[in-house]
């Protein structure tokens, strides 16, 4: 642990931290905080992200695996008082754990470079929970990367990293991209690109039906409330609705994205699809 106790709340070394609560500091310093025990524990498993830590006493023996982590990495490990504390979470139950952090995202171009095989792509996608659970269910269903467009939440916005429950640090995100570009640039290397919209004249049925789910492939998901505007659904190959069978009127973004991402991500590991080997036998 560095030094002793920290129970001022003005503090320089605070009041720098604090002002990562806001996104105008956060973009200044590129960095942010991620709170808590599985997000900081997540953050050090990447090298070099994590820059200094504050835990409460309670906290640090409790969470021993994070802290003595931090410090084999020569991260500084700062003890606080629960008010200090306090000053710094931004959650109702704070767990007496945070990670200063610098930024993670990655230029667009080195997605598309990657020729990736599913991108989940977030145009004027405003909610950051929903935004944050959207990157977890990407990073479950082994997509290679997120696009926020340029109209989207930030993605270091507290709630969103939160609601991301660490694949913030597991996949390659990409921010700030116009979604003309992000979706030019992705069919160029030959992903077909799909919208989610309740409005769709294809159900997700039809279009694996179609042959649309199996091959590279990116879903463009909209705004909660509004879904997606006329100019972004024009970018689509195809507009895609998940069906309602039963008599709910409709999914919230983050499970329809769900439902699509792991469609895709199913069909793509079915015979002939695109993450199946060319070369493997089919059995007898």
């Amino acid at each position: 642990m560095a030094g002793p106790e920290l129970t001022d709340p003005r503090a320089s070394r605070i009041t720098a931290a604090r002002r990562l609560v806001k996104r105008a500091f956060r973009a200044r310093g590129r960095q942010f905080l991620a709170e808590g025990p599985q997000a900081v524990g997540e953050a050090l498993a990447s090298p070099g992200v994590v820059q200094e830590m504050f835990a409460t006493s309670p906290a640090a023996e409790r969470y021993t695996e994070v802290t003595a982590t931090a410090a084999r990495s020569g991260i500084p490990v700062r003890l606080v008082s629960g008010e200090v504390f306090d000053s710094l979470a931004q959650t109702v139950t704070p767990q007496g754990i945070i990670a200063v952090c610098r930024f993670v995202d990655v230029p667009y171009s080195h997605v598309v470079a990657s020729k990736p095989h599913l991108v989940a792509v977030l145009a004027q996608v405003r909610d950051p929970g929903n935004a944050g659970t959207v990157l977890r269910c990407a990073d479950a269903a082994g997509a290679e990367a997120v696009v926020f467009t340029d109209a989207s939440v930030d993605v270091y916005n507290s709630k969103c990293v939160r609601a991301s429950a660490g694949s913030l640090f597991h996949l390659p995100v990409t921010v700030g991209v116009p979604a003309p570009a992000a979706v030019s640039a992705l069919r160029e290397q030959g992903l077909t690109v799909l919208a989610a919209d309740g409005a769709g004249e294809l159900d997700l049925d039809m279009a694996a039906e179609r042959g649309l789910l199996g091959g590279p492939t990116a879903w463009i998901f909209g705004n909660e409330a509004w879904g997606l505007p006329p100019a972004t659904r024009e970018l689509a190959d195809a507009v895609v609705r998940v069906p309602v069978y039963g008599r709910a009127e409709s999914l919230n973004l983050a499970t329809a994205a769900a439902v699509c991402l792991y469609a895709s991500a199913n069909a793509q590991r079915a015979p002939g699809g695109c993450r199946t080997s060319a070369t493997e036998e089919a059995p007898e």
